[in-house]
């Protein structure tokens, strides 16, 4: 009985090599950012700790989700300030915001693509701001629409009374993300929104004499 039991432990053994030598060979293969997924029910120690580097749950998804149509309002928003503002502390304000959530935008979009999840429709230039209202801080179209129409000083305080609400409601989907999301760079970026926007919220408050 020994005997045959040591040969199925030592066939045993080998197959598990087998296995790892295969999954690491298929990690230095490729770049790894499509082979997560299919990799986390595999139980071997290097497919585990892809699994968990690549780990989110559906608060991750409704972050990057929602913040992807709540930054598109807000650069559609600087779009108009760049374009519109009389001051030019404003205009730089504005290009701030855009230049740091673009980039932010595609990197969410990136996330959901890797997850098999939908990338929400840019609705830039349509109707579609009210599909959204039920996010913290997004305007409605009528406001949008009345913040298109202002000028010159009148249009700089609405804008920034409006990015304030705005930035105040991103920061409130932050916190959500931090204290539920489970992805490692979503609670990052999360981190990231929140120390960027409460400082322009400050930023804001004082260009209006509110601080």
């Amino acid at each position: 009985m020994t005997a045959p039991r040591k040969l199925i432990r030592r066939t045993a053994l080998a197959a598990t090599a087998g296995v790892a030598a295969l999954v690491l060979a298929a990690c230095g293969g490729s770049d790894g950012g499509h082979d997560m997924g299919s990799m986390e029910s595999d139980s071997s120690p290097s497919a585990s700790a892809s699994a968990k580097a690549g780990a989110h749950n559906d608060a991750d998804v409704d972050f990057a989700t929602e913040m992807i149509q709540h930054h598109r309002q807000a650069v559609d928003m600087a779009e108009l300030a760049a374009d519109r503002a009389s001051s030019q502390e404003v205009k730089d304000l504005a290009t701030k915001i855009k230049g740091a959530q673009d980039p932010e935008i595609k990197t969410m979009s990136g996330w959901l693509t890797s997850w098999g999840e939908e990338v929400p429709a840019d609705m830039s230039g349509m109707e579609g701001h009210d599909m959204s209202s039920g996010m913290p801080g997004m305007m409605s179209s009528e406001d949008m629409d009345t913040l298109e129409k202002a000028s010159g000083a009148e249009f700089d305080k609405m804008f920034l009374e409006m990015m304030v609400e705005h930035h105040e409601g991103a920061i409130e989907m932050a916190k959500s993300e931090k204290a539920d999301g489970k992805y490692g760079p979503a609670t990052k970026l999360a981190d990231d929104v929140i120390t960027a926007q409460t400082a322009e919220i400050e930023q804001m408050n004082k260009m209006l004499g509110k601080s």
